[in-house]
């Protein structure tokens, strides 16, 4: 395995190539064979990555650069742009490995590959960028959602509105009143 090929080693957009990145170049182009969609158990991305890693089996983990603010300070972090989600490339022999690590909940199988590519390479693209990215999957104006942690874990109400911190309604309907809030929209779920 060459260290300088990060495709083959690992595809993740952690690990562009070697020097100036090559905006053109992209780890999906970098190899050949089937991509797959795993849905990983919760919070099991990078650690499936690693075991695939370790298992020499090419996979794509789009992580997105955020800023998050904690006590006063901002953080970057690198947290998976598709929570839940990640692509392997190979054929059925890397499928069931994937499904042997106990990390992933279903491996599915993807008829278009080359729109997968396509959409893969826009991503790439994307994470690659010197911006960071906003990610909240479905959360917008008049969506329920529930807060998933912090001191208001549980609470359900709808969005009002989503700019970089979400106004969410939340109505106690048998007083006839309502109360809005302000909350990091990082720590929201949409209620399907």
């Amino acid at each position: 395995m060459n260290a300088n090929t990060p495709a083959l080693k690992s595809a993740t957009a952690e690990y562009p190539p070697q020097g100036e990145p090559d905006r053109a170049w992209c780890p999906v182009d970098a190899v050949d064979g089937r991509w797959w969609l795993v849905h990983t158990k919760p919070r099991n991305e990078k650690a499936l990555a690693a075991d695939l890693d370790a298992l020499r089996i090419v996979y794509y983990l789009p992580l997105a650069r955020v800023l998050r603010r904690y006590g006063g300070r901002t953080l970057e972090l690198r947290i998976p742009l598709f929570p839940g989600y990640l692509f392997l490339c190979g054929g059925v022999s890397e499928r069931y490995a994937a499904l042997s690590t106990h990390r992933a909940a279903n491996v599915i199988h993807v008829v278009d590959q080359e729109q997968l590519k396509g959409d893969l390479r826009q991503i790439f693209r994307a994470t690659t960028g010197d911006e960071p990215l906003n990610v909240y999957p479905g959360i917008k104006r008049g969506r329920r959602v529930r807060v998933r942690s912090g001191p208001l874990r549980g609470l359900e109400g709808v969005v009002l509105r989503r700019r970089d911190v979400c106004r969410v309604y939340v109505a106690v309907n048998v007083l006839g009143q309502s109360a809005e809030l302000e909350i990091d929209a990082a720590l929201l779920e949409v209620i399907e």
